[in-house]
């Protein structure tokens, strides 16, 4: 989104729209099913999927949609029919989703807040007002969500505030602590350092507002006292963050894995791992990744790259997987039937826990309804369908 953002804020700023958990005046859009050509399969507790669609910045068309595995029917917009007195739909771009409990959580991030929503309804809990949020990530041990928060207004600034990530009651939905940590934080990971006996979250800092003058950190938060201890110097706008290799006794990851976006001209977007236990950066895989989803039964992370060049004004697209013991790529492209493409940008990876199944989301122009196509383990297409706007983001329901 940092890249998007530059071809937007201008729009933003013409339009003057409000950014403070409001829903604008804008369209509400019709709820669509489609019959897909599922085979019937066992899935076991798997119900489906959630995919929440962006919408473009300034359109305030996040939207909801659900998958129903058992019975073969995508469904569109899926808040909308849930939700027929909250007005004007979920808001202004849908960032992250998850679920926790018997909640759903979907991440608004220009709206400034977090909608919660009963998980297998759809049907609207309450709302967590944060400004400018970017990604939520749930703790078991505490019952606690935290949600990373730019903090500052949607626009660039080298004087810009440091961001935060915010401590969440899952059960009050109230905000109880809250965190300074680097500049723009984006996504977090959660790990149980048994040696210490105690929990920290990491947060990758990019510092998109800061360019050129990027965050080149990973802040190290003590879950107890809820204070950044420390800072991990990694690379320059980074991005996603993955727990890594499993320790051998299965108990905890050993290490993190980190993305760098780069500075679109010439540093390259790369990939590093670090070790958890020394807070190092001890490998480097000098490849482009935009997004990634880790299959941690086979150790495999599936990934593509948007990579944008401002030097060549064009994106590179590419699609792969590597080892998350080995840090070596296994393959340089996990589409076999050279459907790949017909893929304009892809934007949203998920690997079905049950079958592997590879979803892959297509965001197209960003401005018309994109497409989610589905890949079996053998890389081969087997089946699509329409989407909202910008589908980028998923989470699994279970039969709980």
């Amino acid at each position: 989104m940092i890249r998007r953002l530059t071809h937007t804020i201008a729009l933003l700023l013409i339009c003057s729209l409000t950014l403070v958990g409001c829903r604008g005046e804008y369209e509400i859009l019709p709820v669509v099913s489609n019959e897909l050509n599922i085979p019937h399969e066992d899935y076991k507790d798997l119900r489906g999927f959630y995919l929440l669609n962006e919408g473009n910045m300034g359109s305030n068309k996040a939207t909801l949609d659900y998958c129903d595995l058992s019975t073969g029917v995508y469904h569109r917009n899926v808040y909308a029919e849930a939700n027929p007195h909250m007005v004007k739909e979920l808001g202004d771009v849908g960032n992250d989703i998850g679920i926790f409990g018997s909640k759903l959580y979907a991440v608004i991030n220009v709206s400034n807040f977090i909608e919660v929503m009963d998980a297998r309804t759809a049907k609207h809990i309450g709302m967590i007002k944060i400004p400018n949020v970017r990604y939520i990530i749930f703790n078991e041990a505490n019952g606690k969500a935290y949600a990373s928060s730019y903090v500052a207004p949607v626009k660039f600034d080298q004087n810009a505030r440091v961001g935060y990530v915010a401590e969440i009651d899952t059960t009050t939905l109230e905000v109880t602590r809250t965190c300074n940590v680097g500049y723009q934080p984006e996504e977090m990971v959660i790990w149980y350092d048994r040696k210490e006996n105690r929990q920290k979250l990491y947060v990758a800092n990019s510092g998109g507002y800061m360019f050129p003058n990027y965050d080149h950190t990973i802040s190290v938060i003590d879950l107890n006292t809820f204070t950044e201890e420390r800072k991990i110097d990694v690379d320059i706008n980074l991005h996603r963050l993955r727990k890594g290799k499993l320790s051998e006794d299965s108990n905890g990851p050993q290490e993190l894995i980190v993305t760098s976006r780069g500075d679109y001209y010439d540093h390259p977007s790369r990939l590093f791992f670090i070790d958890l236990k020394t807070d190092q950066v001890i490998d480097t895989l000098s490849k482009a990744v935009t997004n990634l989803y880790i299959d941690y039964e086979t150790d495999k992370a599936y990934f593509y790259a948007v990579d944008w060049s401002y030097n060549t004004q064009k994106n590179t697209i590419t699609y792969g997987t590597f080892d998350i013991r080995t840090h070596e790529l296994t393959s340089t492209n996990f589409i076999k039937d050279h459907t790949e493409e017909d893929i304009r940008i892809p934007y949203g990876i998920a690997v079905n826990p049950i079958n592997k199944d590879i979803y892959i989301t297509d965001a197209l122009d960003y401005v018309t309804p994109g497409d989610l196509r589905c890949y079996g383990k053998d890389g081969y297409l087997k089946w699509k369908t329409d989407t909202g706007d910008i589908p980028g983001h998923f989470a699994f329901l279970y039969h709980k």
